[in-house]
């Protein structure tokens, strides 16, 4: 089937039927309808309702270098900036280019991942067309133990590069989910190297994944209940090249960002019942107090207050958790 028909077909303005495309295209119904599943996946917004027919609402934008690198102006990461269509993941590759020695400040941007992951080994669902999913490299020379605040960092950082360019303010789920009217719509993996010798930091990727113009029923049914995008969550269209520019300013000033105030005041979890999902042990419930300096949360539990630095913590309420009252 010619896909560019297909669209010329679709850019009416209106609804066309099925039986009309494939007249049109002198394909079946059944061969239209698979094409424009087709178009979904690439990003493409395409209304489909019964005895009407299909309306093209919203073209994907293409992820673009130039106008990426347009918008970063004289930033000195500029320079340093790959652009791909596609890659299994955005963190794993950087790894690989950050192990042959690429230097401080190197970033990578991908349309579409095809094994994005996220912490505690979860994918992270990666279509063309519609988020952001970049990596940058970071060569902090450090102890790491000095960078146990840095994921909190790059959520607060992503979140000023989301209200700057949409005029949104997102909330943090601790440790490194943004959320927008109880969906989540960013992740943050941080992952490091280190020096055998010395015990310092080699490199750190920091890769952040935004959904930005997907429409909710085309996630997962998996997901659909957690999930969401900047355009789902507020109905705004998001320019993928700005947003992407001012992502890299934002992540830049890592690990030197002052986070905690913001971080603080945009965290979901503070004030509210939780639970405590830990390896190997049985859930806890408590009431979120506070973060301290190295991004652990604060919960007041029945044994006094537990300072949590890993696992997952529930938060009551979102993403659909409703803990019982025995927990």
């Amino acid at each position: 089937m010619n896909k560019k028909t297909l669209l010329e077909l679709l850019r009416q303005g209106r609804y066309v039927s099925g039986a009309e495309l494939g007249q049109r295209l002198g394909v079946t119904r059944a061969a239209v309808s698979k094409a424009i599943a087709g178009l979904r996946r690439e990003g493409y917004v395409i209304d489909s309702v019964p005895n009407r027919g299909h309306l093209l609402r919203v073209e994907p934008e293409l992820l673009d270098r130039d106008a990426i690198c347009s918008a970063l102006a004289d930033h000195p990461w500029t320079p340093l900036l790959q652009v791909l269509p596609s890659v299994d993941s955005t963190n794993t590759r950087l790894k690989a280019l950050a192990a042959a020695g690429a230097p401080h400040g190197t970033v990578l941007a991908a349309d579409e991942q095809t094994g994005g992951r996220g912490r505690l080994g979860r994918t992270f669902d990666s279509p063309p067309g519609s988020g952001i999913y970049l990596s940058v490299l970071l060569r902090p020379l450090c102890r790491p133990e000095t960078l146990l605040n840095l994921t909190a960092q790059a959520a607060v950082a992503t979140r000023q590069a989301i209200r700057a360019v949409c005029g949104v303010d997102a909330g943090i789920k601790w440790v490194n989910d943004l959320v927008l009217g109880g969906k989540k719509i960013c992740g943050i993996l941080t992952e490091l190297s280190l020096e055998a010798e010395s015990g310092l930091v080699s490199y750190v990727v920091v890769g952040v994944g935004v959904n930005c113009s997907r429409p909710a029923e085309q996630f997962p049914p998996a997901l659909r209940q957690t999930a969401g995008s900047i355009w789902s969550q507020t109905g705004l269209r998001v320019n993928r090249n700005e947003l992407t520019a001012a992502m890299i300013r934002a992540l830049s000033a890592l690990p030197a960002l002052d986070w905690q105030t913001e971080y603080r005041a945009a965290c979901v979890n503070l004030g509210q019942e939780v639970q405590i999902l830990a390896p190997g042990q049985p859930p806890r419930q408590g009431q979120a107090l506070d973060v301290d300096a190295d991004a652990a949360l604060l919960v007041q539990t029945e044994a006094g207050i537990e300072r949590i630095q890993s696992g997952e913590v529930s938060v009551r309420g979102l993403y659909g958790y409703v803990p019982d009252s025995h927990g």
